[in-house]
């Protein structure tokens, strides 16, 4: 009875893999314009993340900042 059940389970999971090996792999057929969009929104995304690590490290350095001027008020 138990072997019935597993075999049940694995048969309805491999329904749902056929699928997976049905595909015959994908054409890409993107000419040089959508490369060159692509790479435009990639240097969007690295234009942006240069201020934001600034930003991050700019806080960081805040409250480092902030402890040691804390502890110093507070040893005299």
């Amino acid at each position: 009875m138990k072997a019935l059940r597993v075999a049940t389970l694995f048969a309805g999971l491999m329904s749902f893999a056929s699928s997976a090996f049905a595909s015959g792999g994908r054409v890409d057929n993107s000419g040089f314009v959508v490369w060159a969009f692509l790479g435009f929104c990639a240097l969007i995304v690295v234009a942006q993340l240069v201020p934001a690590l600034m930003v991050i490290l700019g806080v960081a350095k805040g409250v480092a900042s902030h402890k040691e001027e804390a502890l110093q008020e507070t040893t005299k």
